[in-house]
């Protein structure tokens, strides 16, 4: 499967559109996350806490897209968009929204 965030692959002829695909990832941050987040806040710095969590979910996401275009027997998922939000009360969530298009090439 390639994966591009371009709306071609260099190289290939795109023979079929096969649809939109998307996929969501919603966490949950705790307590003691946001502890930890909040003393990288204060003292600077990564916040290693919160990047584990955006990339795990990150990953949630894509492998949903991935399986919606591998069932549709897409080669590639092309305009790739990633968008992240925060939700619920306090912001206590973090969402990861991935979607593109899944083609078959000739």
């Amino acid at each position: 499967m390639i994966f591009s965030t371009t709306s071609s692959i260099q190289g290939r002829e795109i023979e079929s559109y096969l649809g939109i695909v998307f996929g969501d990832a919603i966490v949950g941050v705790n307590v003691f996350k946001d502890i930890l987040g909040g003393i990288r806040d204060i003292i600077g710095g990564r916040s290693g806490t919160y990047e584990r969590e955006l990339g795990g979910a990150r990953d949630v996401a894509m492998g949903n897209i991935t399986e919606q275009a591998r069932s549709l027997g897409a080669d590639a998922i092309i305009g790739i968009d990633i968008d992240y939000e925060v939700l619920g009360s306090g912001n206590g969530m973090l969402m990861v929204t991935v979607t593109g298009t899944a083609v078959k090439f000739r």
